[in-house]
């Protein structure tokens, strides 16, 4: 009897170790993927002490969230903070591109996937966009449902992001926003809505993806308009102002006595303010600050077509930049990062084009 227990305990002991080198050898045969975690709904749970979402979860938790991953890749996680994306400032993307910068060095790591809130998940998105030097995929997600919800949406977004790090079609597109299933170039998104978990849209141009029902990536198009700006040390202080019906530009003075080297201004229309904003304008330009001109407007660009003061036409005249088609907070970024290189107006209005 002792001996058939024996034989049977060796046979188990033999069949388990089979089966673990097995698995390790089939999990190190899978591709791998960085994932940086920041933060944001995707990583709160709701505390009924404080009666709300608070941040709960680490980067392996919210990795086990979602199982179908290890199926999918071998995850290099970079657990880098766990704030509200409402915190998030230009120290910390400084920090976020050069962790996604190092994950994509690796040979051996197909693309990067960041989790982050969605408040500012847009502004992180055009920051890695203008900062990875490498060509792999870059995929920024959250979610809109905190992780002790029925219908978190968490996971969903991790495994879709996760499968477009790993198509070979993603390379050279860029940053990519990802949530509800579908893909947005970093330059055009925006977040349109405060709690629908279809919220971020591409205005005129629409998403450029999406992950199907199966887990296929599907692309119809890719944006062209791409820029790189090596990774600074520090970033110049760049506010943004907004015109109102009767503003009489006197924020534009204290952002300037408050020592902005950039100032991006909320326009209306095509980018319009009245007289006393545009003689705030003016002085800030003569001190030594540049201005950019941005729109409230959610689609179309900026453009000198009135002449009126206060227009475009008289404002370019004057040295005011058009933002284009970028919306303020992410003009202020690309004015930032191009004040890293120049302080010729002409110049960065050449960037705001490209």
């Amino acid at each position: 009897m002792k001996r058939k227990l024996l034989f049977l305990s060796l046979f188990v002991f033999v069949f388990i170790s089979h089966l673990v080198v097995t698995t390790s050898e089939s999990a190190s045969l899978l591709p791998k993927v960085g994932v940086v975690t920041t933060g944001g709904t995707i990583a709160m749970k709701y505390d009924p002490v404080k009666k709300g979402f608070v941040p709960a979860l680490s980067g392996e938790d919210l990795m086990a969230m979602a199982p179908k991953l290890r199926d999918l890749a071998r995850i290099e996680l970079v657990d880098l903070a766990r704030i509200p994306s409402s915190y998030m400032d230009p120290p910390m993307w400084l920090k976020v591109s050069k962790a996604v910068n190092k994950l994509l060095e690796d040979p051996e790591v197909a693309g990067a996937v960041i989790t982050h809130g969605t408040d500012t998940l847009e502004e992180t998105a055009w920051f890695l966009d203008l900062t990875v030097k490498s060509p792999k995929p870059v995929i920024c997600i959250g979610a809109m449902r905190g992780a002790s919800e029925v219908d978190f949406d968490g996971p969903r977004n991790l495994e879709n992001a996760v499968r477009i790090a790993l198509s070979k079609e993603a390379i050279g597109k860029g940053t990519m926003l990802v949530l509800n299933n579908q893909i947005n170039a970093a330059r055009e998104v925006t977040k349109t809505h405060t709690a629908q978990v279809e919220t971020f849209k591409s205005g005129d141009f629409g998403f450029i993806g999406y992950v199907n029902a199966d887990g296929r990536i599907i692309f119809n198009r890719q944006s062209t308009r791409r820029l790189y700006f090596d990774l600074p040390e520090k970033l110049p202080r760049v506010d943004i102002v907004s015109f109102y019906t009767g503003a009489d530009g006197s924020y534009m003075k204290y952002a300037v006595d408050s020592g902005a080297e950039g100032i991006v201004v909320i326009g209306t229309g095509l980018g319009h303010v009245n007289p006393p904003f545009h003689d705030a304008i003016e002085k800030a330009i003569k001190a030594g600050v540049l201005v950019v001109m941005s729109t409230r407007v959610h689609n179309g660009r900026v453009q000198p077509i009135y002449s009126f003061k206060g227009g475009v036409v008289p404002l370019k005249e004057m040295g005011v930049i058009a933002a284009d088609d970028l919306n303020p907070q992410k003009a202020r970024i690309l004015l930032m990062l191009g004040l890293t290189k120049t302080k010729d107006s002409k110049e960065i209005q050449k960037y705001f084009e490209k």
